[in-house]
């Protein structure tokens, strides 16, 4: 899992908009040898602010390249995408983005890897340093604040990466399948450690992912997207209430919610 968290390059607050990310009429085409490749076609998506949008759908639907354009990634073909009331037309400099694969630096401990965006920007302050201890302890890494990444596990890392994004209080967090490499128990731990910093810090999310349960366990509402050309075929909203503690997942409601989506992506008979 990988990421990247910047400072604001405009001056939409926090509470300016009612609507934290919007695409409409989003089209993405890709010119190759072998001709156009059409990767979104006319995706309308909105989240609103302080909403968790989980996006599912099948490998090379385009879910990975809609979070790009997002953040200002990836230049889009067709259509609009605002962040925050403004139009995307650069890589945005006020959203945190996690990635697949982490980024930790090597030779940085677990708290000198959630300082660096500070380092990148400015002086680091002991409020800094004290935000990011707190930060560790939220997700517990209390005591592991000294730790080099060669000595965490997968699932540490993943926190470290996490926190990191959070370090500069963003109001958007983009997340690129932020799960996909770790263990089923270490998932599971992770989507509730999410839930209670996405919550605690009131952000706006979207989420990627191939996790149906995941989707349906951190999302207010799922988004499904069909074969490529990506484009959006249902929104489902979410009922339980928050917050979410695993015994959902045995849930008879949740596991009907999931098996209506695995049916809209052809997983199971309709």
């Amino acid at each position: 899992m990988s990421l990247l968290v910047t400072e604001p390059d405009t001056a939409v607050s926090r509470s300016s908009s009612p609507v934290a990310i919007e695409t409409r009429d989003l089209s993405q085409v890709f010119l190759t040898k072998q001709g156009p490749v059409h990767a979104l076609e006319r995706v309308d998506l909105t989240v609103r602010r302080g909403e968790f949008v989980s996006v599912v759908g099948p490998s090379g639907c385009g879910k990975s390249t809609l979070l790009r354009i997002v953040a200002g990634l990836e230049r889009h073909t067709f259509g609009e995408v605002e962040v925050d009331g403004a139009p995307v037309s650069k890589p945005r400099t006020d959203v945190g983005i996690v990635f697949q694969r982490d980024a930790l630096l090597d030779w940085r401990t677990a708290l000198e890897n959630v300082l660096l965006q500070v380092d990148m920007r400015r002086k680091r302050t002991r409020a800094d340093v004290e935000r990011a201890r707190e930060l560790l302890a939220s997700v517990g890494l209390q005591g592991f604040e000294d730790a080099l990444p060669g000595q965490l596990s997968g699932g540490m890392r993943q926190r470290v990466s996490i926190c990191r994004a959070l370090i500069l209080e963003p109001d958007v967090l983009l997340m690129d399948e932020p799960m996909s490499a770790l263990d089923a128990l270490t998932r599971e731990q992770l989507m509730v450690d999410l839930q209670e910093m996405v919550a605690r810090n009131g952000m706006s999310v979207l989420f990627i992912t191939h996790s149906i349960p995941e989707a349906v366990f951190l999302g207010d509402r799922v988004v499904v997207m069909g074969a490529r050309p990506g484009r959006l075929i249902e929104e489902i909203v979410v009922p339980f209430e928050r917050p979410r503690s695993l015994r959902l997942l045995a849930d008879p409601e949740f596991n009907d919610m999931a098996t209506r989506i695995r049916s809209l992506l052809g997983e199971i008979p309709a």
